[in-house]
């Protein structure tokens, strides 16, 4: 039961990950790409996880708090950089 309902979950967070690329190729403006890009980390944090649940292993779970905190990262300084033209001051 488990093995459909995390094959279900990598189906819809995969739909989600192309729907997300199609915003950021066919955004209208900055502010749209910048959140597609940031829903994207979270989607790709959901789909490590559920890979980690999958296969059994503590692993990926420390992978996808590395790219948590590699996406927020680069989430804030995309958004000082449109915002300022700067990221360091």
């Amino acid at each position: 039961m488990i093995t459909w309902a995390l094959l279900f979950a990598f189906g819809c967070f995969g739909l989600g990950l192309l729907f997300n690329l199609w915003r950021i190729t066919t955004g209208p403006d900055t502010a749209d790409r910048i959140l597609a890009l940031d829903t994207m980390v979270i989607n790709i944090i959901a789909l490590l996880i559920l890979y980690g649940i999958w296969r059994g292993t503590a692993v990926y779970y420390e992978a996808s708090m590395l790219i948590a905190m590699v996406g927020f990262v680069s989430t804030v300084a995309y958004c000082r950089f449109v915002l300022r033209g700067d990221i360091i001051e």
